[in-house]
């Protein structure tokens, strides 16, 4: 990789980097999903950012404060360290679908948000995620984006590409795929 890029990896949270437990508001109960501490590892350690972006409504519809929120993402942060690796941001959106705000995925603000805050070339950035919204949020802003389902995957991810506009530049089986995709597209980059 080139010196000086600015390059970053955004990775969804929930069917991502941790089980998704709906709208997860007890920090003990934060699961990591097998093979992602040790991909956010190998991230790191190729000096590449990891920007958390996810939605999470919970705030907005009363299910948890802000507050509770930061103890989820401190906690996530505690695991990923016991492991070696780290998260260097994290952007989230508090709307409900209703709100039409600029910063829900699959629409591309939190994004926008992190490439204002830090400089990131969001062009040729990644995004991994479980969903279809998250590919898409990665091509609004010219990203790659790579699907990921959760393990048991509890939405129905082949409807939901059947369904869609956009198609995953890559579908991986384990987060530890989509990190060798990644570092393979930036071994051939120098």
């Amino acid at each position: 990789m080139q010196k000086g890029a600015r390059i970053a990896v955004f990775v969804d949270r929930d069917g991502t980097i941790c089980f998704d437990k709906h709208y997860l508001s007890d920090p003990d109960g934060l699961e990591l999903i097998p093979t992602v501490a040790e991909g956010i590892k190998r991230l790191n350690d190729a000096k590449l950012p990891v920007i958390v972006v996810t939605n999470q409504s919970g705030v907005r519809r009363g299910y948890f404060t802000e507050e509770t929120l930061k103890a989820v993402h401190d906690r996530l942060r505690q695991i990923l360290a016991s492991h070696g690796a780290k998260i260097d941001d994290i952007f989230y959106c508090p709307h409900r679908p209703d709100e039409g705000c600029k910063c829900r995925k699959p629409a591309p603000g939190m994004l926008m948000q992190a490439r204002d805050k830090h400089g990131f070339d969001l062009t040729r950035s990644f995004v991994i995620g479980d969903r279809m919204m998250d590919v898409g949020m990665a091509h609004a802003v010219g990203a790659k984006g790579i699907l990921v389902p959760e393990p048991g995957d509890q939405y129905n991810i082949e409807k939901e590409i059947r369904e869609s506009t956009t198609k995953p530049d890559f579908r991986a089986d384990t987060f530890m795929q989509a990190v060798d995709w990644i570092l393979k597209r930036l071994d051939k980059r120098d």
